[in-house]
Order: structure tokens, then sequence, then C-alpha cells
């Protein structure tokens, strides 16, 4: 295989898609040199690369009807709409245990997003050998704002990846791999649109102005991504693939029924796109043009 990257996206309970797409993968014994993801794609990364088939599925829509996994009373008494105790630590060591030492032993390289709220900037990390570290930094990963603590990990306090690079092909370009396989958890027409942010945002976050400004900016830095992402597939850098029907799952689905619907339809659009992915994989890589790289 050439050099070429697997750059995931998050997107809470939309991250089903991956875990879909990730199964085709992997029953093709399909595994990339280099992997970055943020939140949901970063958690789905793990039981792939452990090689743990059939796991994501369970993970993502077996569990996610239990109160303790995602609920409103996991909000008023813990302050956190996912159970993050429940998702990363009693089901990886205990309901349906992780296969660290798999995970650790794997030749690709792993790179998980997260978002510094004293800067409002990314923070890169890469754990290959302590699964508390491991677990924390998916925690990191995965903590949104207002459903989620600031996670405290090597003296930073960190919250959700995906609020200051929420598709990490940068990051992907950065390390050396100009030609990327991008999946997405979003319909292709789809743009962010500003929001207007609560009040009670300033008070949650007082101490950390820098990630109050991340917040605010989400928008323009997706949608600025989405603008890069478009140019280096036109440039037959990037392969990307994405939900085609309309999407019926949000971040904090818990159906079943749609949640196995997307994950069967990203199962489905890898499959169909398969022979195509591998003339991509394959091809000789382009002599780099850096008057047209992405230097955002």
């Amino acid at each position: 295989m050439n050099q070429v990257g697997l750059v995931l996206e998050g997107g809470g309970m939309r991250g089903v898609f991956t875990a879909g797409v990730l199964e085709c993968f992997a029953e093709r014994d399909l595994y990339f040199p280099y992997l970055i993801g943020v939140s949901a794609g970063a958690c789905n990364a793990t039981s792939y690369l452990s090689r743990q088939k059939g796991r994501n599925k369970r993970i993502n829509i077996d569990y996610a009807s239990h109160k303790e996994y995602l609920s409103i009373r996991n909000y008023l008494t813990k302050r956190q709409l996912f159970g993050m105790d429940y998702i990363f630590d009693k089901i990886p060591n205990e309901l349906d245990p992780f296969d660290y030492d798999r995970f650790f032993a794997k030749t690709e390289r792993f790179v998980v997003g997260t978002t510094n709220c004293e800067s409002g900037k990314p923070v890169y990390f890469e754990e290959t050998k302590s699964k508390e570290n491991l677990l924390k930094i998916l925690r990191a990963t995965s903590s949104l704002p207002f459903m989620a603590p600031i996670i405290h990990y090597q003296g930073q306090p960190l919250l959700d990846g995906g609020l200051s690079d929420p598709i990490p092909i940068r990051r992907a370009i950065r390390d050396g791999y100009e030609k990327n396989v991008i999946v997405m958890t979003r319909n292709a027409d789809y743009r962010k649109k500003p929001t207007t942010l609560p009040r009670f945002l300033h008070r949650v976050y007082h101490q950390y102005p820098k990630v109050i400004d991340a917040i605010s900016h989400r928008y323009q830095i997706y949608n600025e991504t989405l603008d890069d992402i478009q140019e280096l597939e036109q440039q037959g850098k990037a392969f990307v693939i994405r939900p085609i029907e309309p999407l019926q799952v949000g971040r904090i689905e818990r159906n079943p029924e749609r949640l196995t619907a997307l994950y069967e339809q990203g199962y489905k659009e890898a499959e169909k796109v398969f022979a195509e992915l591998m003339a991509f994989i394959n091809e000789p890589a382009k002599t780099a043009d850096h008057s047209n790289s992405v230097k955002r």
C-alpha cells in the first residue's frame, strides 16, 4: 500500500456510520499505516485497530439505549449526558473487554485530536503503552461542551477534539500523508451555520475564554475544512466516504433501529466504493504541487 492515511470525523452517535465503514475495511483486512480521529471517530478507531470485529456495532448500538450510556438522568446526577465512567471504564474493562494487548501490538500510527481549553487550539496525542492514558485521551476527545466535564491530562484542560479540528486532514498532511481516505458523518451538502451561544456558556467556561472563542467560531473552521477537502479531492489527494442518504440520526440518538440503519449504510457505502478505493490507494502519489496544497 502507498503511504495513505485514514482521517475520521466525529459526530456523536452519527459515528455509527464510521463504525460500519471500518467494519467493511476490517472484513477485507484493509488497514492504513496512519490513522487520525476525533471524538466518536477516534473511539471507533480503537476497536478497528485492535482487530475486534463487531465490537463497534455492539458498543454503539447494543449499549446506546442503556440509561448509564446516554440519558438525561446522567446529566442531572453527574452533569454528563453520556456516562463517561460507563463508556470508558465499565464497558471496555468489564462488559465488552477491549483487547489492549492487540491494540498496543499494532504497527499502525494512531493520533487522537483534543482541544486545549486554555489556548482553544487542537492538541494531538499518541498513546502506545498505557491503557489508563489511552482511555483518558479518548475521554478527552469525546468530552462535548456542557455534556461532559473537562478532562485534565498532562497538565492540560481538554475537551472534544471536534471543537478545534473537526476533520483533522491538515494534521494528517503535516504528519507526512498527502493522500488520505476521509470518513465523514454528514451529507455532502451540509454546511455548519453560526449558532447563538447561550449566556451560561460564559459562566461555565469563564476561566477559559479561548475555548469560548473556539466554540463560537467552530462553524468557520468546519466549513473551511470542507473547502480544503473539496480541493484535495480535485487534486486526487483525498477519497471521501460519507452518508449518501439523508441522515435520520443526531448526535445523541438512542433509537436502535435508526442507529442500525446508519451503521448498515456505512458498511454498504464502503462496500460499494471498495474497488474504487483500492485503486486510489494503489495509485502512485503525484508529485506534490506545493503551490496548490492546502495551507490554512
